[in-house]
């Protein structure tokens, strides 16, 4: 059966995340609520038929699509899973298909246009193409990119408020960018990983860890071959007090090498983290 790869872009502002989630009713939170849709899923509990929710998110989304134009039932794998009100240029999932009847396996560039004409407007497929039947956008990926974009000045982000963090202080952008460089290369990360993280090791290889401004912006360029639970608004929100001038890069060194979650900065919200980039070894140079 033909295997397919995606390149995904998405806003993740209404989305909870991109894994597919149906907690029971009575664990919603209201704003859970918001960002879900009822379906017609119902489980015997207590002599009771009670409705479940399956909350917003950006696999199902595009499941829902793909299936609609392939009229069968599929199964995206998506390279990443992104927290909720994350955002992502660069996406890569698979998913394969059988042809249905009456579907010659249009071109993939048909194939794609197929898919947006299907998906909500907060995602959209930048390219849908043949690939090996093995490929595993999880197993097989190499390198991932992300970037976090401050907003720094007095004056409130608007056109942009979605997707930058608003620091009013002015940040030391050249302080950040030489506390960065402590980062690169083979590190045990313990110290940049939110509790619970799940991993069995905290040790992972920064390939580049930069800071650049642009008038008001100001974006934190992190690239490696993996990332912890959390662990790059944690760069980012340590990198910000370096920046406010609330820590220095031995101060950041210290908290690598030591593992000590309390040395590091706080996690910085969801809203300025965005994907990038995935590599694979096919990919170009």
């Amino acid at each position: 059966m033909p295997r397919y790869r995606l390149t995904l872009a998405y806003d993740g502002t209404d989305f909870v995340g991109w894994q597919k989630q149906e907690p029971p009713m009575d664990s919603l939170q209201p704003a859970m609520l918001a960002q879900s849709s009822k379906h017609a899923t119902h489980s015997q509990e207590a002599g009771e038929e009670r409705e479940r929710v399956s909350l917003r998110t950006v696999q199902q989304a595009v499941e829902d699509a793909v299936r609609q134009v392939v009229n069968q039932p599929i199964s995206i794998v998506g390279a990443s899973r992104t927290d909720s009100g994350v955002h992502a240029w660069h996406q890569t999932a698979a998913f394969t298909c059988e042809g249905a009847p009456g579907w010659n396996r249009p071109p993939d560039e048909r194939l794609a246009l197929a898919i947006n004409a299907r998906l909500p407007e907060d995602v959209m497929c930048r390219a849908c193409v043949r690939t090996r039947d093995d490929f595993d956008p999880i197993g097989d990926c190499i390198g991932k990119g992300y970037r976090y974009s401050f907003h720094n000045g007095p004056d409130r982000p608007l056109w942009d408020r979605r997707y930058v963090k608003h620091v009013w202080s002015r940040l030391d952008e050249t302080a950040m960018n030489d506390a960065a460089r402590v980062l690169e290369g083979e590190h045990d990360f313990a110290a940049f990983a939110a509790a619970g993280h799940g991993r069995e090791s905290t040790v992972r290889t920064i390939f580049e860890c930069r800071v650049s401004r642009e008038s008001e912006r100001v974006d934190v360029h992190v690239s490696g071959n993996g990332f912890l639970w959390n662990m790059v608004r944690i760069i980012a929100g340590t990198l910000m007090e370096v920046g406010l001038g609330k820590k220095r890069a031995e101060d950041v060194k210290r908290a690598v090498e030591t593992g000590e979650r309390r040395l590091a900065g706080p996690t910085v919200g969801a809203e300025g983290l965005c994907l990038m980039w995935q590599k694979y070894p096919e990919d170009p140079a």
